[in-house]
């Protein structure tokens, strides 16, 4: 029966030269979003295989012992015990000086130093609670040997338990990766070796108390999981995305035009000036096939030009302009006129308008 088995159902194994890797095999018909989505999976999946507890009340000191542990090896109730060993431990030591010593009758009235109602525990809980798996607490600011040696090179120790008044957390290192396991995070943050130190740094800076953990840890299951599918740093493509969304959301024409003439502020400087110029004789090229208007063509640009001159923005012009007796000189006085009202804003739909209705004014006008 079993030989009918294998003989059926078995199959043999492919040389290694024949075989084709999945990633090769799914390339030639899938597009790269699909191996995009295919990571994004994995990477999800290798993350929930690193231990985290969110914050609960004020129960950062149970999170942060577990998630250094990688497992849930304590509950609160666990490390209240652990406090109440080391209360009886501090009342044995007071008593020995004698149990009728105001020292001792003020200890005894003093509240515990190392828990409180509000699910609070001090580092010598922290401590008692990881001295039962062997490891042990050393100040990252110490002159010890190890914590010289964290200071100088962090990213070859294994943990960091930072403190700052009744907050705790760890950050870990699992397989070769480092992480920030705080429980006030959403979930684990990936910190690169090279970003560390600088974390610390700055840790230290807000006033944190930092404790390198020393020790053999127990195995987990993220180290296994991370040390063949290491967490990879996703792109940040935000800042291209936003660079091409502004950029493509430029308009021309939409800027605020100025008035020739006016105050310093508002002044329009000699660039502006070439840059009006060069717009309006181009928005005037459509007419020029038209050779009933070639003449009034180049009367309106050389008046464009003599109004773009920096002695052209006075008014004196164009008064001086009324007093002349001829009719030409007249129809240049409005010319002039229109020109100014129309450069007052400058604005392509209002320009084209008005130079519109001056040709239609001329047009009008009987020869």
């Amino acid at each position: 029966m079993s030989w009918c088995f294998k003989r059926k159902f078995s199959k043999p194994i492919p040389p290694a030269q024949n075989r084709i890797d999945l990633t090769t095999a799914l390339g030639r018909s899938l597009d790269p979003f699909f191996f995009a989505t295919v990571r994004f999976y994995v990477t999800k999946i290798n993350m929930e295989s690193i231990y985290f507890e969110k914050q609960e009340g004020s129960l950062c000191a149970q999170h942060c012992l577990n998630a250094l542990l990688q497992g849930p090896y304590f509950t609160a109730v666990d490390l209240a015990m652990h406090a109440q060993n080391l209360d009886d431990e501090e009342r044995i030591r007071m008593a020995e000086s004698g149990v009728d010593t105001d020292e001792y009758r003020t200890f005894l009235q003093q509240p515990s130093g190392n828990m409180d109602d509000s699910g609070y525990f001090s580092v010598q809980v922290i401590s008692s609670c990881l001295s039962v798996w062997g490891l042990e607490l050393v100040r990252y600011s110490s002159t010890e040997k190890k914590a010289v040696d964290a200071q100088k090179h962090p990213e070859l120790m294994k943990a960091y338990i930072c403190n700052y008044k009744d907050h705790w957390f760890t950050v870990r290192k699992l397989a070769c990766q480092w992480f920030n396991l705080n429980s006030l995070s959403s979930g684990p943050k990936l910190i690169s070796d090279t970003y560390l130190g600088m974390f610390l740094a700055q840790l230290q800076q807000e006033g944190y108390s930092i404790f390198v953990v020393l020790g053999d840890f127990p195995q987990c299951e993220a180290d296994i999981v991370l040390k063949n599918n290491p967490i990879k740093q996703v792109n940040e493509t935000s800042t291209a995305t936003s660079s091409k969304q502004s950029s493509a959301s430029i308009r021309p024409f939409e800027g605020i035009g100025y008035r020739l003439g006016g105050s310093s502020p508002s002044c329009v400087t000699q660039d502006e000036n070439e840059e009006l110029q060069r717009a309006l004789q181009l928005s005037m090229a459509g007419d020029v096939g038209h050779p009933d208007e070639n003449g009034d063509d180049l009367e309106l640009r050389k008046a464009i030009e003599l109004s773009l001159r920096p002695s052209s923005h006075h008014s004196s012009e164009g008064t001086s302009s009324l007093s002349k007796p001829s009719s030409e000189e007249a129809d240049d006085a409005d010319l002039q006129r229109a020109l100014t009202m129309s450069l007052e804003c400058i604005d392509a739909d209002e320009v084209k308008r008005k130079r519109l209705a001056y040709f239609e004014k001329l047009n009008s006008t009987p020869t």
